[in-house]
């Protein structure tokens, strides 16, 4: 099992498979490196190099007590890069990762990375506050820590619906992609899952956005029920410098498996680009 232990001793897992460009891929909460299954393999056959960690707390990872925080986040990204001596690479993130996608992007050295892909991102910013009155309620977030803390296995059982969209009419319910969600997020730590919605919720990425001087993709759907279009996708590509924005009518929040058939392709388009 290959990991980096990082400078406050957390041991950070990770997979790298492959030659060629690195692409980097950032899951999202309360998930690990497997979510991205689908981009790994496809990549992989594609002739890239494909790495992906799962953040400390999550997936394999240590259970840390402290760090559930962006900054830190990054931090350990910062570490896996310079340990790998990454180069040219392309910055994939889904939802929280989108985050830690594009603050790496906006810290890392000169050189370090070629390209961001922001897919159902929670940037620029989630919460509701006076400088942003369309953002979600801290209400909704603070019903997102009670079921995490209190009654995680059912809670994170349920919150596959509405994630993958299976609440909508004709919608094709596959119980394997509900389960692998569900593994994958009771794989990590209950501390780490509670004190992370508050990085994914909290963290202001305007700043970030605005200083990436590199072409950023942002995939976005407009049905998803987690992070909404209007107020992280549609909001993001105004603040970038290089950005393009692709959205998509009737997509839920977990695209990258729902519809990795579409969303691989227009990755690749960029990322050939």
């Amino acid at each position: 099992m290959s990991t980096i232990t990082v400078k406050d001793g957390t041991e950070i897992y990770y997979k790298d498979w492959g030659t060629g460009q690195p692409l980097v891929f950032h899951h999202g909460w309360p998930l690990s490196s497997d979510d991205w299954d689908a981009q790994l393999m496809f990549f992989l056959t594609k002739g890239y190099r494909v790495i992906a960690a799962d953040r400390r707390g999550h997936g394999r990872s240590t259970q840390s007590a402290t760090g559930h925080d962006m900054d830190t986040y990054v931090g350990d990204i910062l570490e896996l890069a310079d340990h790998l001596d990454l180069k040219d690479a392309v910055h994939i993130g889904h939802s929280t990762g989108g985050g830690v996608a594009i603050r790496y992007a906006a810290r890392a050295a000169q050189g370090r990375v070629a390209k961001v892909v922001l897919i159902s991102a929670v940037t620029p910013l989630m919460l509701q506050t006076p400088a942003n009155p369309d953002g979600v309620p801290m209400a909704v977030f603070d019903e997102i820590r009670e079921g995490t803390a209190t009654n995680r296995a059912q809670y994170f059982q349920d919150f596959t619906i509405p994630f993958y969209g299976y609440n909508r009419e004709g919608a094709q319910i596959k119980q394997g992609i509900r389960d692998n969600w569900w593994r994958q997020g009771m794989s990590g730590g209950v501390n780490a899952h509670y004190f992370g919605i508050a990085a994914f919720s909290e963290t202001d990425f305007t700043n970030d956005l605005q200083q990436v001087d590199v072409p950023v993709l942002v995939l976005h759907g407009e049905d998803d029920q987690i992070v909404p279009f209007p107020i992280s996708g549609a909001k993001s590509i105004k603040l970038l410098k290089h950005g393009k924005l692709i959205s998509y009518p009737g997509f839920p929040h977990g695209m990258p498996a729902t519809e990795a058939a579409t969303i691989n392709a227009d990755l690749l388009s960029f990322i050939q680009a």
